[in-house]
Parts: structure tokens; C-alpha cells; sequence
């Protein structure tokens, strides 16, 4: 098995298991990426995801180029996931956060899969990059399209151009990720945030997740008269009575998620 997933607590993590790959890609563990995300889309008991790649060197170098087969570029376009790279790049089908715990070189779809969480701690040896135009191809599976978003668009063409790398500092710089830590500290402060989120009412969450993906083309005005049906869930939610009540008796909440 090249992906580990597993769940506790209301926890799910989801490890790309390759190190000796530098938990680069392949098609079975494309195949499984997506599976889990799928499952995880199914289960009610599930309120945060972990997303990381195994050891210390790597989150992901993105595609196994060594993994064989000979499609050309368009052919992989053309075949290629809706969800962008591992299921998740371009996914917006997904409600609970997902934090990418970022250990090491995350590259080409390692970096898309990156791009794709809602949450991003990454260890002070942390890389980032979309090296695609080095060897020919392009950053089709969220980079090309997602990077720009999410950072200053001459820093991103930059990127992509050059095939040069970020490191932890100056993503952390651009508002790329969250926090960086040293990698002895990745641990701490990637459940530091997992803590904060089950903390908060699991629809309250997901209805934010939602309106910040499903908005963001919109005025604020516009956005905000958006009725997603998220937003509505939660408002009409026990969990909303049950917040207020809660603070009002100087309690810990109990959410239901209901």
C-alpha cells in the first residue's frame, strides 16, 4: 500500500508512503489518493484532514517520472484527473479542512496537492516548486491555474518560468503557508491546529470552507447573499443553538455536528 490512511479522534491522515520515491506519484497511488478522498467525502465521523508524505525529505516530488509509460503531454491532459493532481489539488467537493503538513520537497503535483489544502504548516526545510517547463510539460493539474490565485501573479509566473523553488521562509512570506516551524516542531504545531478546528462547530467549518471556495469570483456584496447550502445548514444547525447556550453557561461546547 503507497497511502496510509487512517482515523482517530475525528482525524483522518492521509500519508503518501514512498519515501524511498521521495513520495513521488504513481498511477496506483493516484488511484488511491483518490479513494481515500472519496471515502472521506462519505463519512460524517471525519472533521479534519492531515495530509502528509512520509519520512523527512519529501511531502511529495509530484509524478513518478520513472514509473513508466510514454503518453505524451496532451494525452495526459487529456486524461487527467478533474480533481487535479492526487484528488485534491482541484477538489471542490470535499467540506472538512485539510492541513498539509509539509516535511519536505514538495514539488510539480506535490506543490498542487499543497495548493489544494486549506491549511499549510511546513517545516523550515521545506521547499516548494512547479518544475514542469524544465522537462517539457506544463503544471496542468492545479499549479498553472491555482498558484496565481493564492500568491502575487508575477512571483507565481516567476515560478513556473524558471522552474525555481520556494523555500519555507518566503512562502511563509507571500501568505502561502500558515506557519513554519523547525522540523522537530512540525508535529506539535500541526496538531496545535488540528486541536483549534475541532474546537469550532463542525458545520460553522465546513460553511466557511465552502464560501471561501465557492465565492471567491464574487464582490464581497455578491458573496455574502450567496444562500450556499452549507451556510444555510449551519444556521438552522442544534450546533448553533448549542454554541451560544454554551457560552452563555461558561462551558465547553458539545458539538453534534447536527
Amino acid at each position: 500500500m503507497t497511502v496510509l490512511f487512517a482515523v482517530s479522534g475525528h482525524v483522518a491522515r492521509v500519508t503518501i508512503d514512498r519515501p524511498e520515491r521521495m513520495n513521488a506519484v504513481d498511477v496506483a497511488t493516484e488511484t488511491e489518493l483518490e479513494r481515500v478522498w472519496c471515502e472521506i467525502e462519505t463519512r460524517d465521523d471525519i472533521r479534519c484532514v492531515v495530509m502528509t508524505g512520509s519520512g523527512d525529505r519529501a511531502f511529495s516530488a509530484g509524478a513518478d517520472l520513472k514509473a513508466g509509460g510514454e503518453s505524451s503531454g496532451l494525452d495526459y491532459w487529456a486524461a487527467a484527473n478533474p480533481n487535479g493532481f492526487g484528488g485534491i489539488a482541484l477538489r471542490h467537493t470535499l467540506t472538512v479542512p485539510v492541513i498539509a503538513r509539509v516535511n519536505g520537497l514538495a514539488l510539480g503535483g506535490g506543490f498542487e496537492m499543497v495548493l489544494g489544502a486549506d491549511i499549510v504548516i511546513a517545516s523550515q526545510t521545506a521547499k516548494f516548486g512547479l518544475p514542469e517547463a524544465k522537462v517539457g510539460r506544463l503544471p496542468l493539474d492545479g499549479g498553472m491555474v491555482a498558484l496565481q490565485r493564492l500568491i502575487p501573479r508575477n512571483i507565481a509566473a516567476g515560478l513556473m518560468m524558471t522552474g525555481r523553488m520556494l523555500d519555507a521562509a518566503e512562502a511563509e512570506r507571500y501568505g502561502l503557508v500558515n506557519a513554519v516551524v523547525p522540523p522537530e516542531d512540525l508535529d506539535t504545531e500541526t496538531d496545535a491546529w488540528v486541536t483549534d478546528i475541532l474546537s469550532c462547530a463542525p458545520l460553522s467549518v465546513a460553511a466557511i470552507k465552502d464560501t471561501i471556495r465557492a465565492t471567491a469570483h464574487l464582490s464581497p456584496v455578491e458573496a455574502r447573499d450567496l444562500r450556499r447550502p452549507a451556510l444555510i445548514a449551519a444556521l438552522k444547525s442544534e450546533d448553533s443553538d448549542e454554541g451560544v447556550r454554551a457560552f452563555r453557561e461558561k462551558r465547553v461546547p458539545v458539538w453534534r455536528g447536527r
